[in-house]
Order: C-alpha cells, then sequence, then structure tokens
C-alpha cells in the first residue's frame, strides 16, 4: 500500500483507533480535499464527535481500506470513478454527500498553444479508467487526437483511432501529474493538486473540461449498508455548512471561480 501520511496509524494499525461510536475514520488524499475534511474535523470537536483524517497518496487504497472496514467514509472520488471500482472489484459503496466538482484541464510549462507541441510529444495521463477517459475526452476536444465513437469518459489510449503528431502517453497516478508536469510537453492536470504542489499556475491550463457536469463531484462514499449512519450524515452536513470549509476550498482552488463549484450549492 502507498500511504502518504498515517501518523497514529504507522504506529498503532489501522485497527487500532478507538471503536467509539462518535469516531469517524475518513480518508482522503492530499490538497483540497483532505484540507477541507482537515477543516471539517477540528469544527467536529466542538460537536463532540471525534474524526480521524487518514491520508493516501494513491487513487487505489481508500476504497481498499473502505471495503476492509479500516475507514469509515472516503473522500477522494466522484460516482463514474466510484461505479467503475465496484464493477471491477465487487465494492458495495454509495454516495451519502456531494463535495466539490473540480474542473481538470491540459497544462503545458513547455508551450504556450496546442500548435507548438511537436511531432512526437510526450503527455502525461491519470493511469485509471475513468479520469484517463476524461483525460482523453479533453484531448479530442484540442484537436489533438480523435477517439473510437461513443467511448466516452470511458475511453483508453486503445480507443485512440487518429493521432496526427504520433503523441507518446505516460500513465500516470494522478496526485502525481502536477509534479511531473514540467518533464512533459503536455500533461492532464487538476488544479487542487497542482496549488498543493505550488509549482505553476493552477489557472494556466490551455483548455478545460468545463464544471457543469455533476457526476463528476468529488463525494462522501461509504458502504452502502451505511448510508443513513446518523454520524456520517452530521459529519457530511457539518463539512456542507461550514464557512470554513468553503474558504478553504477556495484557497485550495487559487481562490479562482473557474476551477471549481460546490457541487451541493449548485
Amino acid at each position: 500500500m502507498k500511504f502518504l501520511r498515517l501518523l497514529a496509524v504507522a504506529a498503532l494499525g489501522l485497527g487500532a483507533w478507538p471503536a467509539c461510536a462518535e469516531t469517524l475514520r475518513i480518508g482522503v488524499v492530499p490538497g483540497a480535499y483532505g484540507d477541507a475534511v482537515t477543516v471539517a474535523a477540528r469544527e467536529a470537536e466542538a460537536e463532540g464527535l471525534d474524526v480521524k483524517v487518514i491520508e493516501f497518496s494513491d487513487w487505489t487504497t481508500p476504497n481498499v481500506a473502505l471495503d476492509a472496514g479500516d475507514i469509515d467514509v472516503n473522500f477522494f472520488q466522484h460516482r463514474p470513478f466510484m461505479e467503475n471500482a465496484a464493477k471491477q472489484k465487487g465494492y458495495a459503496f454509495d454516495i451519502v454527500g456531494l463535495g466539490i466538482l473540480s474542473n481538470i484541464g491540459l497544462y503545458s510549462l513547455k508551450h504556450k498553444s496546442f500548435d507548438q507541441i511537436p511531432a512526437g510529444g510526450t503527455v502525461a495521463i491519470a493511469n485509471d479508467p475513468v479520469n484517463q477517459g476524461r483525460g482523453l475526452l479533453l484531448l479530442q476536444k484540442a484537436g489533438l487526437i480523435k477517439l473510437k465513437d461513443g467511448v466516452g469518459f470511458l475511453g483508453t489510449l486503445d480507443d485512440i483511432v487518429e493521432n496526427p503528431k504520433t503523441l507518446r502517453f505516460t500513465e500516470v497516478e494522478g496526485p502525481q501529474l502536477a509534479r511531473i508536469t514540467g518533464d512533459v510537453d503536455l500533461a492532464l492536470g487538476y488544479p487542487h493538486f497542482i496549488v498543493a504542489a505550488g509549482s505553476f499556475d493552477a489557472t494556466s491550463g490551455l483548455i478545460y473540461s468545463g464544471i457543469e457536469d455533476r457526476r463528476f463531484a468529488v463525494s462522501f462514499v461509504t458502504k452502502a449498508a451505511r448510508k443513513e449512519d446518523p454520524v456520517i450524515r452530521k459529519f457530511v452536513t457539518l463539512f456542507q455548512n461550514s464557512e470554513a470549509v468553503k474558504q478553504q476550498i477556495r484557497k485550495s482552488f487559487a481562490n479562482s471561480d473557474k476551477l471549481y463549484l460546490l457541487a451541493w450549492q449548485n
């Protein structure tokens, strides 16, 4: 497992958290999602709710941990990602509350336009099926490739039918894309990861996906059997009504309205 930070978990083991009914273990990834949940966790203390925020460095382990019961909720994925993971792994998960609808973009630190990208140029793209598909749709929108008809956001590199620049692709774990953008000609980018990395301007994307599709809102996910759990719902309600959380989210998205929406409000 690729944990970025587990602090007490590393010392005690995931199963060692107190079994108190008022304790929630929430799995997140670095950046906007982890930071927002951390702010809400601090406010939850005043409501008598103890929240342990557990940070992961990848997009696989948070679902493995949820399915195993090592965490109670995770906050890193949108519905299409969750449904694809359930299809592949047999998970029985459900969404208990909407969170952040993040824009995604294509970024380059070497070129100012798509026309400048050379033949044989390198492109970094997410390695998971759904987010790779979203990235390929952006490349198609930019006129750089053409995909098979009808593949939509489930498209993969194998679905590219036209690649006039003979672009070469590198598949990367989504949270790591911001760190390698400078090493390639073009990279799929997630603004909140870019802000967290602090390496370049998150508002400098050459093209964006748009923030109209609510199905891509990152949401609170738990086991389907716990969807009505009052403790989980209490935390989600607190998160969605916290002004401090909203301020943190805005900061995590470079204070830019074009990069995100609060999905529960829109």
